[in-house]
């Protein structure tokens, strides 16, 4: 599970190599589109990672907050906080990689013409649940402590 705060950069780690499938390319043709889905109000974010190292058997994500969300920039706005569930696709290059529009998918149904610098979506390589925290500060809930009163606080009934 992610553990993310609102109005924050999230950099996580996530299993993808394990279940690659276009193995028929160099890893520096591989880009993940990751899908944020909020589980309260089911808003979706889509977002390729401002930072994007493949290990031998996982992936170093970092999405950068912003409160206009940005999918080729990596730019994320989590807010509710609550639970979100989170799937990335696995999206591949013949050629070199442009993440921009016109040449990277924006959802994982998108369908780009041929060609070496358009990304074809690959198919679901991971999923799972995110849990995002409100800042400090920021709560949805907030309260406020007051000063213990000087003399005795009496409640009566009925008033």
């Amino acid at each position: 599970m992610i553990q993310a705060i609102t109005e924050t950069n999230l950099t996580t780690y996530l299993q993808t190599e394990d279940n690659r499938i276009d193995t028929s390319v160099s890893s520096d043709k591989i880009r993940h589109l990751v899908k944020f889905s909020n589980d309260m109000d089911k808003s979706i974010q889509y977002a390729y990672s401002t930072v994007h190292l493949i290990y031998n058997r996982y992936t170093k994500f970092v999405f950068d907050y912003n409160a206009t969300p940005d999918v080729y920039t990596g730019r994320v706005d989590f807010t509710p906080a609550g639970y979100y569930k989170y799937e990335v696709y696995e999206v591949a290059w013949s050629g070199a990689v442009a993440i921009s529009a016109g040449n990277a998918p924006v959802t994982e149904d998108d369908v780009l013409p041929v060609g070496p610098t358009h990304g074809v979506v690959k198919g679901l390589v991971t999923k799972g649940k995110m849990y995002v925290a409100d800042k400090s500060g920021t709560e949805q809930v907030q309260y406020t402590q007051r000063q213990e009163p000087s003399g005795t606080n009496y409640i009566y009934y009925g008033q």
